[in-house]
């Protein structure tokens, strides 16, 4: 038996039982390996209706989106039509942030790998429209910045809304018929869908949140966010497979199952290479690409990206030198477990690749001087204060804006210390999770000048 029979065998044992396990109520997953594609599917897609979950049910990507919008630059790349490293005013002469000085010289290149430096929590409803890009761009005129263009990492969805502004400006249509007709149509997917007039069509996952963090996951009362962040993530949906044949693109030199060109081999490769560091976070990769993740695990690199909508949690892991991919998406529960016990075994039996374990506390890591983290640290979503009480970093968060509005939790929690300047927190609603807070940056005194979880908050100055 090969070992993609093998894989599939063992999905078919304990694919349903894993979610069950976790609380996940639907998921479906694709593998990539030897050339063929397997996928396999458990549970609901929508507990309110028991609809159950196909291979063909399709569920939201959320942020793996950024690399699809990334794909749709580098299309016009290829064509000449765009250059990553012109400021992004030559295509968007209209582009504005709080600092004159930093739109000035934030290209487009940045845009793609998360080191503009200005805020990226901004997601303004901006209507339905095929304007809606515009308008959300348009209200970035006041939006601060937290660090000089190209500084460092802090991921930025508002940034990928500006990236699928310029390309929307070029091609001179919305960002949903782009990427429907530059990369739906040549890539001949059957099941994907840009949006909620689209997903209609097919068998549709909801997400489900928990009420509470001790109740049960139910039907989120909303299917998407809004579509003026579609660039980023809000509201692209689809099937594992047809992720995959995505993915298989990026494999075989930019070329469709069918043998078209969609996109040039060295544009590709260019969405490979490291532009930026990010701190030791975990689950996140050590470098960014051009819209691709980074890891660089024992075995093998690894490119991938993961997404979270509402109540929607996605997976996605390529293993480009063995030509293995794996896309698992979920719509509710505790999907971290299912992702490192699938992706730990199937990486490992097909690419020789050793997922790394979740972060965890190391007391051994321990800091004998916490004055570095204490401290007030603020952005547009959140204001944090960290304390020190008895030799412990304590952590209060207070969500506010959209965080606010949506229910983001709130609270004090203890920062254990687990690598470095990296500390952990429990993630309340995820027994067993644990979420990385790193402190980065120097202020002038020796204190940390940023709190990372991925986005880096600013101290407040005192």
């Amino acid at each position: 038996m090969s070992k993609i029979s093998e894989i599939e065998t063992w999905l078919q044992e304990n694919f349903a039982a894993l979610l069950a396990k976790h609380q996940v109520p639907g998921a479906a997953i694709a593998v990539l390996a030897d050339g063929e594609v397997i996928d396999h599917a458990a549970g609901v897609v929508n507990q309110g209706t028991g609809v159950e979950s196909t291979v063909d049910s399709v569920f939201q990507i959320g942020s793996i989106t950024k690399v699809w919008t990334t794909t749709l630059a580098m299309q016009l790349v290829d064509e000449g039509r765009l250059d990553l490293d012109r400021p992004v005013r030559d295509y968007l002469p209209e582009f504005a942030l709080g600092d004159e000085e930093a739109a000035a010289a934030i290209t487009v290149r940045q845009l793609t790998c998360h080191t503009a430096g200005f805020e990226g929590d901004i997601f303004t409803d901006t209507g339905p429209g095929d304007d809606c890009v515009e308008k959300l761009v348009a209200t970035l005129s006041d939006v601060p910045q937290l660090f000089p263009p190209g500084e460092r990492f802090s991921y930025n969805n508002a940034g990928y809304c500006v990236l699928g502004r310029v390309v929307e400006v070029l091609r001179g249509k919305c960002w949903d018929d782009c990427v429907r007709e530059h990369l739906f149509a040549p890539l001949g997917l059957t099941h994907a869908a840009s949006g909620p007039y689209d997903a209609i069509r097919y068998r549709a996952a909801i997400g489900h949140v928990s009420p509470k963090p001790d109740e049960d996951p139910v039907p989120a009362p909303v299917w998407a966010l809004t579509r003026s962040n579609s660039p980023a993530g809000s509201t692209l949906a689809m099937r594992p497979r047809d992720l995959l044949t995505f993915v298989r693109m990026h494999l075989n030199e930019g070329k469709a199952d069918d043998g078209t060109q969609v996109v040039l081999p060295e544009s590709l490769l260019a969405m490979r290479e490291p532009q930026t560091a990010v701190p030791y976070l975990g689950v996140m990769s050590a470098h960014w690409g051009l819209g691709w993740m980074l890891f660089d695990w024992d075995g093998g690199k690894v490119i991938g990206h993961d997404g979270g909508t509402i109540g929607q949690s996605a997976f996605l892991r390529v293993v480009p030198e063995q030509g293995v991919a794996i896309a698992l998406l979920t719509n509710g529960g505790q999907p971290m477990h299912v992702y490192q016990e699938i992706f730990t075994k199937l990486l490992d039996e097909l690419a020789g690749v050793t997922v790394p374990p979740l972060p965890e506390p190391n007391p051994a890591e321990a800091p004998a001087d916490l004055s570095r983290y204490v401290g007030e640290y603020s952005s547009m979503v959140a204001d944090t204060v960290v304390t020190e009480e008895d030799g412990k970093l304590w952590m209060e968060r207070t969500p506010k804006g959209i965080f606010a509005e949506i229910g983001a939790p709130s609270g004090k929690e203890e920062l254990l210390p687990c690598k470095g300047d990296t500390f952990v927190a429990m993630v309340p609603q995820v027994p067993g999770i644990y979420m990385a807070h790193a402190f980065v940056g120097d202020d002038g005194t020796g204190r940390a000048q940023f709190i990372h979880t991925g986005r880096a908050d600013r101290r407040v100055a005192k």
